[in-house]
């Protein structure tokens, strides 16, 4: 082995008496870069910059228990054997399927309520998303989870024996995929804002590409992975849960973009002061 990426010495910062779990604070810092993003692209679309946090104020707890629920419904065998482990987030497992579909239906609500245009602000959201979750991806890493099969890459990931899974022992160093996942989510961020800008997308165009995008790469991570999971004629579950999104994000794109009365019209936002103002799609 010539080179490899090494595995962190523990999970968790130590400070005092206390420890910060990595993996907790990734999060933290994830939701934080989500709502800068997300007021940065709503305010030059002339929305309240205030919005955002106020969604994220009741989407993320919301995305928290989906990103669970759907951990636990789907990977129930490595839940803890604990009483509090159904809830154990610090430790790793959320679901981001269930996060994000139950932090975008409590964010819809929000944004409905606030009477702005809802699709606008989905197309606000789709790459900072992106970015919230590569920072994610990085508690991955601390509790040396999420990897790949065996390799002798250069880039190969260093795991410590007692975070191998069964039939893995004698193998030191994995594909690290979510480190293919941060590049991917990073890349399709930038060229969903670049689209944005450079080209006409109706709303909420982005955000389906988002859906397309991010779950298409994960047909492929999932091609990898050697952690426990259920399988469905022979691939893990969340391989077809990423084609299904796939299809349905690419089918949702093109009817976002047909021609229909009305759909290029630009969307109303509601900025500070109440007052309504007509703004072009960034």
């Amino acid at each position: 082995m010539i080179a490899s990426i090494p595995s962190p010495s523990s999970s968790g910062i130590g400070i005092g008496p206390f420890e910060i779990h990595v993996y907790g604070l990734m999060y933290a810092i994830a939701v934080t870069a989500a709502v800068l993003i997300v007021r940065r692209r709503w305010k030059a679309l002339g929305g309240d910059p205030e919005l955002p946090l106020q969604v994220a104020i009741w989407a993320f707890p919301a995305g928290l228990i989906g990103g669970r629920l759907y951990f636990d419904i789907t990977s129930w065998g490595e839940m803890p054997h604990t009483w509090y482990g159904p809830f154990a987030v610090w430790d790793g497992g959320l679901g981001i399927w269930g996060g994000i579909a139950a932090g975008a239906a409590v964010g819809i609500w929000r944004v409905h309520k606030a009477g702005v245009s809802v699709p606008a602000f989905m197309d606000c959201t789709a790459p900072a998303l992106l970015v919230a979750q590569a920072i994610g991806r990085v508690g991955n890493y601390f509790n040396q989870e999420l990897f790949g099969g065996p390799s002798n890459l250069p880039w190969a990931l260093q795991i410590s024996p007692a975070h191998r899974p069964e039939g893995y022992a004698h193998f030191a160093t994995f594909q690290p995929t979510f480190l293919y996942e941060i590049i991917w989510n990073l890349a399709l961020a930038a060229f969903l804002v670049w689209l944005g800008h450079r080209r006409r997308i109706r709303p909420p165009g982005l955000f389906a590409l988002y859906v397309m995008g991010y779950s298409a790469f994960r047909i492929f991570e999932e091609s990898l992975r050697v952690d426990p999971a259920h399988h469905i004629l022979g691939q893990r579950l969340n391989f077809w849960v990423a084609i299904l999104l796939t299809l349905a994000g690419a089918a949702w794109f093109v009817w976002a973009q047909r021609d229909r009365p009305g759909a290029d019209d630009p969307p109303i936002v509601q900025p500070p002061g109440d007052r309504a103002v007509t703004a072009t799609s960034s």
